[in-house]
């Protein structure tokens, strides 16, 4: 009888402890790889009497996804490739390509690293990171929707306005509006 008691005992000393253990659902993250052909950063800067469109093509990134939530990643952004698509064109993209703008001879590139997603429901985020642009680093936060993450890829899209002075990019301000739109559409693949 002892021996019976003793082994009961045993049996709900176990299954205590498992029942207070968690189990890991979590599944791998899992990279992915930006699409270059498809994603791209188009924006819009204004001035007084007129406005200009344009946008800049995503080089090459990579984002992290565990369980189809966007966790974190980084991306390239080709400066020196920018395209003007407004009747402005070729005038205005080489000036945008000089030291009052981007002055892609010493920066072509900028970066932009996730540090931080915080899902506010099921396909949409606040994302937090840190934008390299013409030697500066500043935080940029912003809302987004994660349009899909799964084993089809990721594609996820932000409108947002950026102050282009923090960057240090001060050219006609009181003419050309500090505050620029953007717009980024994000694809990657497995």
């Amino acid at each position: 009888m002892k021996k019976l008691l003793f082994a009961l005992a045993g049996t709900a000393l176990v299954a205590g402890l498992y029942s207070f253990t968690s189990v890991n659902s979590t599944k791998d993250v899992v990279s992915y790889t930006v699409n270059a052909e498809k994603s791209r950063v188009d924006w819009v800067g204004s001035k007084k009497n007129d406005y200009h469109t344009g946008y800049f093509v995503v080089k090459s990134g990579s984002l992290q996804v565990d369980g189809g939530k966007l966790k974190g990643g980084e991306f390239v952004i080709d400066l020196a490739n920018l395209k003007v698509t407004d009747a402005a064109g070729d005038r205005l993209n080489s000036h945008l390509k000089t030291a009052d703008f981007f002055d892609v001879a010493k920066f072509g590139e900028a970066t932009y690293k996730i540090t931080n997603v915080n899902y506010t429901s099921e396909s949409n985020a606040t994302i937090s990171g840190v934008l390299n642009l013409k030697g500066a680093s500043v935080p940029v936060s912003f809302n987004a929707s994660v349009r899909g993450a799964d084993d089809k890829g990721f594609f996820g899209e932000a409108f947002f306005s950026l102050d282009r002075t923090l960057f240090g990019i001060n050219y006609g301000i009181g003419n050309v509006a500090k505050e620029v739109q953007v717009a980024v559409h994000l694809f990657a693949t497995k």
